[in-house]
């Protein structure tokens, strides 16, 4: 089984940045792709980014293109983000397959 856990969220201001770690243990060599999703309050789920564990290809969603920037070292993937909004504010978690992390808060203030 993997492990999944995330670190790095918080409260900054709109325009502001923060880096999401997601650090990964156990069987991880089952890891095939490693996604960064988010939840605010009152809305689905939904998709953030994602990286391929070998070879690293990358994709994003649209309202995060050119802002995020998803990138893993060895056991641990990184979700840096830029320029952020207030619409960014959420829970956001990682994710392999049917894993889950606890999530990690992201608050932006306008």
């Amino acid at each position: 089984q993997v492990q999944l856990v995330e670190s790095g969220g918080g409260l900054v201001q709109a325009g502001g940045s923060l880096r999401l770690s997601c650090a990964a243990s156990g069987r991880t060599f089952t890891i095939y792709t490693m996604g960064w999703f988010r939840q605010a309050p009152g809305k689905e789920r939904e998709f953030v980014a994602a990286i391929r564990w070998s070879g690293g290809t990358t994709n994003y969603a649209d309202s995060v293109k050119g802002r995020f920037t998803i990138s893993r070292d060895n056991t641990t993937v990184y979700l840096q983000m830029n320029t952020l909004k207030p619409e960014d504010t959420a829970v956001y978690y990682c994710n392999t397959r049917d894993i889950w992390g606890q999530g990690t808060q992201v608050t932006v203030s306008s």
